[in-house]
């Protein structure tokens, strides 16, 4: 038995493909492990706040029990890295904006890379043994060989954020091309739902 956590970050409702294809996933992967679990969050349209001072303040605070003034600074930081803690496995919806991530999603980003609870002084990531799927939505192609493919700041970010706190096992689905035409983002999306069905069973 393994718990789940599913995130959506696109700001969009029902015209969100992401979110679409996110809970297609969820709901066939409940189906064939009715064992599992599920936590929801959504960032896209409850955004978490971003960091500020207080919450600096509070983070590399050295002291036992910090000040009155902070004592409730990291109350969504923490209610956010429980979650990553207690998951198994995650299923992320991130649309691709300006080549890289939305900035509500930057925000849950840098609520949950928190030093001694995701991470160590000495750099080591704390969230072993996970895995990842990150479904992501983009207008047009970033593949290898695409002209594009050096605007992709997107995966290499995610990769390079989540395993620095030790999610390493990361598989990307896209549903790219959709501001290509219909027929583009008709096979685009074809092929999205087949690796989800994949996914299911090989996960």
């Amino acid at each position: 038995m393994s718990h789940v956590l599913h995130l959506d970050s696109s700001p969009r409702g029902s015209r969100s493909i992401s979110r679409a294809l996110t809970q297609e996933f969820v709901s066939n992967w409940v189906k064939h492990h009715p064992q599992d679990t599920v936590t929801y969050r959504d960032v896209g349209k409850r955004p978490v706040p971003p960091v500020n001072e207080s919450w600096v303040a509070a983070a590399f605070n050295k002291s036992e029990v910090l000040p009155v003034e902070l004592a409730d600074v990291l109350q969504i930081s923490d209610e956010l890295i429980d979650e990553v803690v207690n998951a198994d496995r995650y299923v992320f919806g991130i649309p691709m904006y300006n080549f890289s991530v939305p900035a509500n999603f930057k925000a849950y980003i840098d609520q949950v890379v928190r030093i001694n609870r995701t991470f160590t002084p000495t750099w080591e990531g704390l969230l072993k043994r996970k895995k990842m799927l990150i479904i992501s939505t983009r207008g047009s192609s970033y593949a290898a060989g695409t002209d594009l493919v050096n605007y992709d700041f997107q995966e290499p970010y995610l990769r390079t954020v989540f395993g620095f706190i030790g999610v390493r096992d990361i598989t990307f689905i896209y549903a790219e091309n959709l501001n290509e035409g219909e027929e583009a983002r008709r096979r685009s999306l074809a092929q999205a739902r087949d690796l989800i069905q994949q996914m299911i069973t090989t996960w």
